[in-house]
């Protein structure tokens, strides 16, 4: 990630949290991931055609990968979500404002790598994600969708806790947490 040299890059959403799910169930990691969702802040342009242009440079670079990746500049999506869902949304100010607007609390998670290592951002802790409890996030801009999004989970992985409640508070969040990157003893 760090060699596309965008602003404000995230790996986000279903590939880590599905990854995870797929791990507890004995499944192969990457089991049914339909796509990897890169993130992105540039305030810069705003147009399609931009990140159109940016979608097809990071798939270049991605080709020898076999996931289909999606890349959304975070700073447009208030231009289009709303034709898209039929909900307003308000103008976002850097990547994880949109990770904490996903639908389903504790599936808010991003991944940012560095040179100094990897930085993970779950908003909602990850007690919900590990323990595979599904429950409306209070932050989305649209919570209709979310018992769509919740039963299309909870075919693939059954064992799914679906709760129709927001929590209030998460109970242990982890708004940022950086792994460093360190050689292993051997040098290897």
């Amino acid at each position: 990630m760090p060699a596309l040299g965008l602003p404000d890059a995230w790996l986000v959403a279903g590939c880590l949290f599905q990854t995870v799910w797929n791990l507890r169930t004995g499944r192969p990691a990457m089991d049914g991931i339909r796509d990897y969702d890169l993130f992105y802040f540039d305030a810069g342009d705003l147009s399609a055609e931009a990140e159109n242009a940016v979608a097809r440079r990071v798939e270049a670079a991605c080709a020898d990968l076999p996931v289909t990746l999606e890349v959304k500049n975070q700073a447009r999506v208030h231009t289009w979500y709303e034709a898209h869902f039929g909900a307003p949304y308000a103008p976002l100010t850097h990547s994880m404002d949109g990770i904490d607007r996903f639908l389903v609390e504790g599936t808010c998670v991003g991944l940012q790598a560095g040179a100094d290592g990897l930085t993970l951002y779950a908003p909602d802790g990850l007690a919900g994600l590990m323990g595979g409890v599904l429950r409306p996030n209070r932050r989305s801009p649209d919570p209709r969708l979310y018992a769509a999004k919740a039963a299309d989970y909870r075919r693939r992985w059954p064992w799914l806790t679906v709760l129709d409640t927001e929590s209030q508070a998460p109970a242990r969040p982890l708004l940022v947490h950086r792994i460093g990157l360190q050689p292993p003893p051997d040098g290897r």
